[in-house]
């Protein structure tokens, strides 16, 4: 047996928990930048909570709050240059995966005089500034991992970049910044965790450290399962989900992810459909490919879901994500294309043609 793992964020769950440990700021400098989009840093609270406690811990601030929904090259960028203007000690990330992501290449472009196509080369002259973060989804768990996954649209798809000094320092995990979600982006954030813990589960280089942080993922999941289907989703389950979302971040900041999310950076560049959506629409077919190699761990999914076959699942799949978009052959042939591009296709459990995810995509997308 033979493996090694890292985890370098210091998380603090639990209600108002930046309020209770506020005085953890003042560790990282005395002027911080907020990196964060237009929307859900308000809607959840969480940028007025940031801004109350960075007052009252005598920590200068400025905000950056044009990050899209799928940063590019040229929005990090444009974070980073105010990062080095403002002259910032470190950065606070709020929101779901893309600021949390672009924060970290904010962090690496505010102290290194590098093109922003730089940033995938992992190596970096200077130490990124320290990032702290705070989700207000629970979905892509990217509090607790070194990963920043960018648009490129010289490529027309997204791609990764990270490396052990752009995992964040801190996170904040507090699921009243996930109430503001409406119920269809809970769903696929939480289906997009899923996607983590299940495919890091099923990657040929998990281990057993990784195994156990997704396999209480999936089984979280099984949990909220019959709350996603009947939209009623407490407080309670909220926790459960941001639980899950942080354990499926421990999950693929180990392992990576695989063929899932190869396939679903087309269908969100393409056909701009949300992220977990898109994984969510790969992961019966998926689980349908990898069966004879991982037939053990797959049953064990299935069994934690409390559900009786990869058909089942499914169906669970089909009444949570509907795909209401319109594909074609050609199409397919596109993103297979692009999807075995991705580091990630090297992961998978069994090894993968293009002619493969041209037959993947066509079962799920075309029945």
């Amino acid at each position: 047996m033979k493996y090694n793992f890292l985890l370098k964020t210091k998380v603090i769950f639990g209600t108002r928990c930046m309020a209770e440990n506020k005085s953890e700021l003042k560790k990282f400098g005395n002027r911080a930048l907020i990196v964060t989009g237009k929307t859900s840093g308000k809607q959840s609270g969480a940028l007025d909570d940031t801004i109350e406690v960075l007052k009252d811990q005598g920590i200068g601030y400025a905000v950056f709050d044009k990050v899209l929904n799928n940063p590019t090259l040229e929005n990090v960028f444009d974070g980073g240059q105010m990062a080095a203007e403002t002259k910032a000690d470190f950065i606070i990330g709020i929101g779901g995966g893309s600021p949390l992501d672009a924060s970290k290449a904010v962090a690496a472009i505010a102290v290194n005089n590098i093109k922003p196509l730089d940033l995938f080369n992992n190596v970096l002259p200077n130490k990124p500034l320290p990032i702290v973060a705070i989700p207000t989804t629970a979905g892509t768990g990217s509090e607790v991992t070194a990963v920043s996954i960018i648009t490129r649209h010289d490529l027309q798809t997204k791609m990764s970049f990270g490396n052990e000094d752009t995992f964040p320092v801190l996170a904040f995990l507090d699921a009243r910044y996930t109430e503001s979600m409406p119920y269809e982006v809970t769903v696929n954030t939480a289906v997009d965790a899923l996607s983590h813990a299940v495919e890091g589960y099923l990657s040929n280089v998990s281990t057993p450290v990784s195994d156990v942080f997704a396999v209480e993922s999936i089984r979280l999941f099984g949990d909220c399962l019959s709350a996603l289907l009947e939209n009623r989703i407490d407080y309670a389950t909220r926790e459960k989900l941001l639980h899950m979302s942080m354990l499926g971040g421990m999950t693929v900041a180990q392992t990576g992810t695989t063929i899932v999310h190869g396939m679903g950076y087309s269908l969100t560049y393409f056909k701009d459909i949300p992220h977990g959506k898109a994984n969510g629409l790969f992961m019966r077919e998926y689980l349908k490919f990898n069966y004879d190699v991982v037939k053990e761990k797959t049953e064990n999914i299935l069994r934690l879901l409390k559900l009786k076959d990869i058909d089942e699942f499914g169906r669970v799949m089909d009444k949570l994500l509907v795909n209401d978009k319109q594909f074609n052959e050609e199409e397919f042939k596109l993103y297979a294309s692009l999807a075995m591009k991705q580091k990630s296709a090297k992961k998978n459990a069994k090894s993968v043609t293009d002619a493969d995810l041209v037959e993947i995509m066509k079962r799920s997308l075309l029945q």
